[in-house]
């Protein structure tokens, strides 16, 4: 019998198992991803520093009116920076609301240091909009 040994997980596999988790609201889990020096950069919004302040955040959208959920278009890698283009939605209640993202991940040590979005508050308000309207339509 030979031991292999583990292999280390791409950045790419990290960040796709970052959203993956966010995704399942499994927060614990992708906390665990994470750099205890996290920052979190967010267009316009204030800069979240350190992975208990992240965690407050994340854990906010565990709520049972709050959900969050992405979709991934493209995701490159050079060597521990990743960068995503994709669609972030946020769930209120029942409304969705989509917006374009553009995500860029830094890693050291098969965690992520830095996670720095951005976003046009303009297709926020597009995307609130249309998730609205759409909630409405529904009832």
């Amino acid at each position: 019998m030979t031991d292999k040994p583990e292999l280390p997980e791409t950045a790419v596999t990290v960040v796709r198992e970052f959203f993956a988790a966010l995704e399942l609201s499994a927060v614990d889990e992708a906390l665990e991803l994470l750099d205890p020096a996290i920052v979190w950069k967010n267009t316009s919004l204030p800069t979240v520093r350190g992975k208990d302040r992240v965690a407050t955040v994340l854990r906010s959208l565990g709520r049972p009116s709050l959900g969050f959920s992405a979709e991934i278009h493209h995701i490159a890698a050079d060597g521990d920076i990743v960068l995503t283009d994709r669609t972030d939605y946020l769930h209120v209640g029942p409304v969705r609301i989509g917006f374009w993202v553009s995500g860029t991940f830094a890693l050291r040590e098969g965690r992520i240091v830095l996670w720095d979005d951005h976003f046009s508050k303009g297709n926020v308000l597009r995307g609130t909009v249309v998730g609205v309207a759409r909630a409405i339509a529904r009832r």
